[in-house]
């Protein structure tokens, strides 16, 4: 936090016009999930095959599906199931690749090449390959998607942080610190990761739209989120064999993927004008994110 107030982030923030209005569809998604139960005009799983597949009208403003439930309730509710295992998930990432990568960079050594040939192999590793694997094993879920990206995505974070850490460690200010007497510990939490940060929000932003964009995609060909879940993918999926009869059933969770992906990369694009600076007048200096697809 003290990086940030220093260098007047929000100023700069306030000057990305595009990541304002990333932040803004964000706000949105996020308060629409909150107040799901409020904001929704019907139960998203109540099922009435009377009211199937109709047009937007006044009390279905989006139209209702194949049977019969309404499609801007299960929209607004499967923000949550999107959103909330994007956030899981990248929050997961960040506990195994973080770490790992202050211990690379910090103690160097045969641990490094230990773990950043671990990061090899997780970023050369096809994630479907492995989504079918564990699919095929553990069967079809949110949760066991999330494994999958947890396995195979910490690898870029892990390397930005080492990066960062192996520059930082030989600063004046880390250097002082260490002559002074503080812990190992104390070193890389106060001076180290304060001094990291930067990078590794960016790269957790944009990882947050492609967590969203994967999840729903596996969610599509039946290995992630599971009918009747409320749930973009499942949505996307349920509205094929209506392509050409009811085209506004695929448009409308099309739609809202879209969005929410890009939203958090106009938002993750200004937060990475803002918090890094091009200058290199800062502990932090940009670096290539290395993220795997």
């Amino acid at each position: 936090m003290v990086v940030i107030l220093q260098r007047n982030v929000l100023v700069k923030l306030k000057k990305q016009k595009s990541a304002l209005l990333g932040l803004a569809i964000i706000i949105i998604f996020v308060c629409a999930g909150i107040f799901a139960p409020v904001v929704a005009p019907h139960d998203p799983y109540a099922v009435d095959l009377t009211q199937k597949l109709l047009k937007p009208c006044g009390e279905f403003p989006l139209g209702t599906d194949q049977l019969g439930r309404c499609i801007l309730s299960r929209l607004i509710y499967g923000v949550r199931t999107s959103l909330v295992t994007a956030m899981i998930a990248t929050a997961l990432i960040l506990a195994l690749g973080v770490p790992l990568g202050m211990i690379a960079g910090y103690v160097g050594g045969w641990l490094d090449n230990f773990i950043m040939r671990l990061a090899d192999i997780a970023s050369t590793f096809p994630s479907t390959l492995l989504a079918l694997a564990v699919v095929g094993v553990w069967g079809p879920s949110i949760v066991n998607i999330m494994f999958v990206f947890v396995v195979l995505w910490w690898a870029p974070f892990a390397r930005i942080v080492r990066s960062m850490v192996i520059k930082l460690k030989e600063k004046e200010f880390v250097l002082a610190a260490i002559a002074s007497g503080s812990s190992r510990t104390s070193i890389i939490l106060r001076h180290i990761t304060l001094n990291a940060i930067s990078p590794i929000i960016v790269l957790a932003t944009l990882r947050i739209a492609a967590v969203i964009m994967h999840v729903a995609g596996f969610s599509f060909i039946g290995l992630g989120a599971q009918p009747p879940t409320a749930d973009w993918g499942v949505m996307l999926s349920d509205s094929r064999q209506y392509l050409t009869s009811q085209p506004l059933m695929l448009l409308w969770p099309g739609l809202a993927i879209t969005l929410a992906v890009l939203a958090f990369n106009l938002f993750g694009e200004g937060l990475n004008d803002a918090l890094i600076p091009s200058s290199g007048d800062m502990a932090v200096v940009k670096e290539g994110d290395g993220q795997n697809g």
